[in-house]
């Protein structure tokens, strides 16, 4: 039940026998939480740097914890990984773990008697902290029981004990909770404790949601993370979340309708009978709970079902959220320390199940990649490349590294698919190992489904979303030596020249070299044409850098763009002539290129993660500048110094916001929209756009029950579709083909313009290449438009539909963003 309490006292009393039975002896030896940190757990927010003191206390003090430090967030904080277990156990840990992988590879090895390893990870959203405040009592129990039962359990698991799994976004949330909380505590819903200022404690440094992370691995909490994960191959990983305030509490399994096709049966099976141990758990507290009525087991980039895919079991748990130190809500007055004792019961009902299930579950992982084998036997190998763009393809060739598939360098170019696969851009995977399911599920096309509906995206094939060729089936004749060690191609400048210099536009990390070469204050120019020189051919979209007339001398210049091209990973060529097959270097239709000096408005009203998408990218990919303009401020500032201003998807401005956007856009700005700006914008007379929307079939018998779930339907909550470009276009400069795939997880619609110059992107007739999308919507979607620009007085506006640079992994579209900005006032 819930604490349903006055809430006249000025604090909440609870110790922490509220959490750990308090029927059983603990070792005195073991400081509590209180000792460490001045405080009982659930009496403050535990701020991440009392959490890693207390992590660091305990692992002192007690023989049956080791801790190790991975790496550090984007803000320093160091990334915890606590190993649990009996001191007998810790004597022979790296004879545990070789011997559990080697049950991975070898299906006759008899598993019976090993331990079992289970993966406890805690609050990966910052603002849903009740499971970090939880592993405190953990912790704390695991550390100190000197109960038989707690040493039999650890003597016959081993756990991996993950305090925080997003430190900054905790910091962020605890920091706001503990400022705004009252002596007096106060559960009126309307408090300010409750309503976070934006981009809120959910997210990490970027804004980036870390719990869709775990396949694409771009983040480097996730990569300490997906490195521990596969050092070890844990057999059971939990994911401890909090969900709406009115709700109780969730344990997985979810909707057995929504879950992946790769994931075997045998997973959930075990997953729902590991929840009749969570039942039991709760029902002996008195919580309230719920499973398979909501969330699912579809996209393998979620903590609770990457595990699935790599013969782990993953539970997701979502607790009713306090968000602060308690709130009023439907079912009564919701407490902080509630919530966290539902999360310490949930995970102690987890280790119990573990260590009972123990043997049967380490089978199903060893008949996991038995099988995989078996399916694998025959099997041939896929590759993936861009002969124009190498570290795109290394970027792609880094993430199955990262979750250690193997991979083979290209022996000699070949052609497979109607694409040329080029040695040192392109890398061949072989299908007969090992993770040959994850790989399947990396780059896993799918267009029928049992269910309608997702809790996430229904598609991230990774050749798509990494915009490289890729061919299936191909003859490991074809594989050169096995890569140890993955190395970025060398840029380097070809010959110096007392001419100039040419960069072409197809390697991924051109606009941070372009960047670099204006922000020197060095003149260059786009080339607006296709050309030859010295029979190099050269796509739209080639930087020319002269050497006349330059603030830095020959030589200098030399030096300064070698630099770069080092830096960039990419090829500038030293030319000896202007003279060209084509458009010479002296022509008009080599065009001035300007700094740019972008702004990006954030705030209420701006989807964060879409802003966070975009910041990252300036600042970690490109080493841009981004300022984010707040909308708090907007209306005060002068924004004329701005060239270039990103609206993400955002619900508009105000009148006084609009009027002084127009005016800039008049004066010369660019103008970029995402998403749903597209549609202020168009209200607000900035562009016009004339969109379309599906027509549904009227269903006269639809129950009140099914209302919901006929109207989901039609969302499309991620999918990849397929557009036609025109190259000669300056939004599409840097791209060799003539089809690109887009990431879209919305249903607005713009209708084609009749003069086809004015589409330089455009769906094609059969445009879905993966993932969910209704009949109705894909009737209307088909030779729309997902790019539109025109210009404002001087200006030019620009709007997107779909995401560019979806979830840092979008790395085929995010050249386009860049095109607008650098090549926006040539449109």
């Amino acid at each position: 039940m819930f604490l349903s309490l006055s809430f006249s006292i000025t604090a909440q009393k609870v110790d922490l026998n509220y959490y750990v039975p308090s029927d059983e002896k603990y070792d005195s030896q073991i400081p509590t939480p209180k000792e460490v940190i001045g405080h009982e757990v659930g009496e403050w927010h535990v701020t991440h740097d009392k959490l890693v003191e207390y992590m660091k206390a305990l692992a002192k003090a007690s023989d049956r914890i080791t801790l190790e430090d991975r790496g550090k967030t984007f803000e320093g904080r160091p990334l915890l990984l606590l190993t649990i277990t009996s001191p007998n156990n810790h004597l022979r840990i790296d004879d545990i773990r070789e011997r559990h992988i080697d049950g991975t590879n070898n299906p006759s090895l008899d598993v019976s008697e090993d331990p079992i390893i289970v993966y406890q990870g805690f609050s990966i959203h910052g603002n849903e902290p009740s499971g970090s405040n939880a592993s405190l009592a953990v912790a704390y129990y695991l550390a100190a029981s000197v109960s038989s039962a707690t040493e039999n359990l650890l003597e016959n698991t081993v756990i991996l004990f993950d305090p925080s799994f997003n430190p900054d976004g905790l910091q962020r949330f605890a920091y706001w909770a503990n400022t705004n909380k009252s002596k007096n505590i106060n559960p009126d819903p309307n408090d300010r404790e409750y309503f976070e200022v934006w981009p809120r404690g959910r997210t990490n440094h970027y804004w980036f949601d870390m719990n869709r992370d775990w396949l694409p691995v771009q983040l480097p909490e996730s990569r300490a993370r997906i490195a521990s994960f596969h050092k070890w191959l844990p057999n059971v990983l939990t994911d401890h979340h909090e969900m709406g305030s009115n709700s109780t509490f969730f344990f997985q399994p979810g909707i057995p309708s929504r879950t992946h096709p790769l994931t075997p049966q045998l997973n959930q099976d075990l997953t729902r009978e590991i929840g009749a141990y969570h039942a039991k758990a709760m029902d002996k507290i008195g919580s309230q709970y719920y499973s398979e009525e909501s969330y699912d087991d579809f996209y393998y980039g979620k903590g609770s079902t990457f595990p699935d895919i790599n013969g782990g079991i993953g539970i997701l748990f979502e607790q009713g959220s306090s968000r602060g130190h308690a709130q009023e809500t439907s079912n009564g007055i919701l407490t902080f320390p509630f919530t966290i004792r539902n999360q310490y019961t949930a995970a102690m009902s987890t280790l119990e199940a573990a260590k009972n299930m123990r043997v049967k579950i380490l089978k199903y992982q060893q008949d996991f990649y038995k099988k995989a084998r078996n399916e694998s036997s025959k099997a041939k190998a896929i590759v993936f490349g861009d002969h124009k763009d190498a570290a795109k393809s290394f970027h792609l060739a880094e993430v199955l590294k990262r979750h250690q598939v193997a991979i083979h360098e290209v022996k000699s170019d070949f052609r497979a698919n109607g694409k040329q696969f080029k040695k040192g851009y392109s890398y061949i995977v072989p299908m007969n190992q090992k993770n040959q399911r994850l790989v399947k599920a990396m780059f896993d096309v799918r267009k029928s489904f049992k269910d309608s509906l997702f809790y996430d995206v229904s598609a991230w094939t990774f050749n798509h979303s990494f915009g490289v060729d890729y061919a299936e089936n191909v003859s490991l004749s074809n594989a050169g030596p096995k890569i140890e060690t993955l190395r970025i191609q060398e840029g380097s400048v070809s010959k110096s020249s007392t001419v100039g210099y040419l960069m072409p536009w197809n390697e991924y990390y051109t606009p941070k070299a372009l960047n670099a070469i204006l922000q020197k204050g060095l003149r260059a120019k786009v080339s607006m044409k296709n050309f030859k020189n010295g029979g190099v051919s050269y796509d739209y979209g080639a930087i020319h850098i002269p050497v006349q007339n330059q603030k830095l001398n020959s030589i200098e210049l030399y030096n300064f763009l070698s630099e770069v091209a080092k830096e960039s990973h990419l090829q500038i060529h030293g030319v000896t002539t202007g003279l060209n097959d084509g458009i010479d270097l002296g022509s008009n239709n080599f065009r001035n290129v300007s700094l740019p000096k972008v702004a990006m408005l954030v705030g209420n009203g701006v989807n964060s993660s879409d802003s966070g998408e975009i910041w990252h990218l300036f600042d970690q990919r490109y080493d841009m500048h981004v300022t984010k303009l707040d909308l708090i401020y907007f209306n005060r500032i002068d924004i004329s110094k701005y060239t270039v201003l990103i609206a993400p998807n955002s619900r508009g401005l105000d009148k006084k916001a609009i009027e002084k956007l127009q005016k800039w856009v008049r004066d010369g700005g660019t103008l970029i929209g995402y998403r749903s700006a597209a549609k202020w914008l168009s209200d607000h007379k900035f562009i016009n756009i004339e969109f379309e929307s599906a027509k549904l079939d009227t269903v006269k018998e639809v129950s009140f029950e099914a209302k919901s779930l006929k109207n989901g339907a039609q969302v499309i909550g991620g999918a990849i579709f397929e557009a036609t470009i025109d190259r000669s276009h300056p939004i599409n400069f840097g791209y060799k083909n003539n089809k690109i795939a887009l990431f879209r997880n919305t249903t607005l619609f713009m209708k084609a313009d009749k003069k086809s110059y004015n589409n330089p992107i455009q769906y094609s007739n059969n445009p879905l290449l993966s993932g969910y999308i209704s009949k109705e919507n894909a009737k209307v979607i088909k030779n729309t438009v997902p790019f539109k620009v025109q210009r404002m007085g001087r200006g030019r506006v620009l709007v997107f539909t779909d995401n560019t640079n979806f979830r840092a992994f979008w790395y085929g579209t995010n050249k386009l963003l860049m095109n607008a900005v650098f090549f926006g006032d040539k449109m």
